[in-house]
C-alpha cells in the first residue's frame, strides 16, 4: 500500500473503539459464571472479533497480503483458524485423524485468490469447523479430562484455542487498519 490511510472508528462514544459497546455483539449475554462458561465466552469475543475485522471488506482486501515478506491476510486467517479447528479434534479423538482441509501445508495462507466464492468457503469451512470441534469438547463434563490419542488435558485445549483466536485477533486488527484505517479494540 502506497498511502497510509487516516485512523477511523465507528464509535461514537470512545474514539479508539471498533464499535460503540451498545452495538458490539461481544457486549451481548451475562458475565459467565465458572470455568467452562468463561473459556467458551473469552473464544466466542474472540471469534466474533476476527469476523468483525472481516466485515465491508471486498474479496480482493479479504486476500491482499498488506505487509510483505508477509504472507498474512484476512482470507487466510479464515483458513488458518478452520484448518486449527480440524487439527484440534484430532488431537482429541481416538480414530483415524481426519485430513487437512487445505493441501499441501501452508496453503491456507499461501494459496488465496481475491474470488468472493473462495471468501465464502472459507467461512463457511470456518464455522464448520468450529461447530464439530465445540460439540466434541461439549462431551467432556471433566476440564481435567485426559483424550485422544496423545492424552490431552481438555483444559489446555480450551486454553490453546482462546490463544491461538486472541494472537490472530491483533493480526486481524493491523490488517484491517493498512485497509481503510479503522482500528480496533
Amino acid at each position: 500500500m502506497n498511502q497510509k490511510p487516516e485512523r477511523w472508528s465507528k464509535s461514537v462514544i470512545m474514539p479508539d473503539m471498533w464499535l460503540d459497546p451498545d452495538r458490539d455483539p461481544r457486549e451481548a449475554g451475562d458475565d459467565p459464571v465458572g470455568e467452562r462458561a468463561t473459556c467458551e465466552r473469552y473464544l466466542r469475543d474472540y471469534r466474533l472479533t476476527i469476523e468483525l475485522k472481516c466485515q465491508g471488506l471486498d474479496a480482493a482486501q479479504m486476500a491482499s497480503r498488506p505487509v510483505p515478506p508477509s504472507t498474512l491476510s484476512l482470507l487466510g486467517l479464515l483458513r488458518h483458524l478452520g484448518e486449527v479447528e480440524r487439527d484440534w479434534r484430532n488431537w482429541i479423538t481416538a480414530g483415524e485423524p481426519a485430513g487437512r482441509i487445505y493441501c499441501p501445508a501452508g496453503s491456507d495462507f499461501e494459496t488465496v485468490r481475491p474470488d468472493p466464492a473462495q471468501v465464502s468457503q472459507a467461512l463457511r469451512i470456518l464455522h464448520e469447523e468450529q461447530d464439530a470441534t465445540d460439540r466434541l469438547l461439549a462431551g467432556f463434563e471433566d476440564l481435567g479430562q485426559r483424550a485422544g490419542r496423545e492424552q490431552v488435558v481438555i483444559r489446555d485445549l480450551m486454553v490453546h484455542r482462546i490463544e491461538e483466536y486472541a494472537r490472530h485477533s491483533g493480526h486481524a486488527d493491523l490488517l484491517r487498519e493498512c485497509f481503510d484505517g479503522r482500528v480496533g479494540q
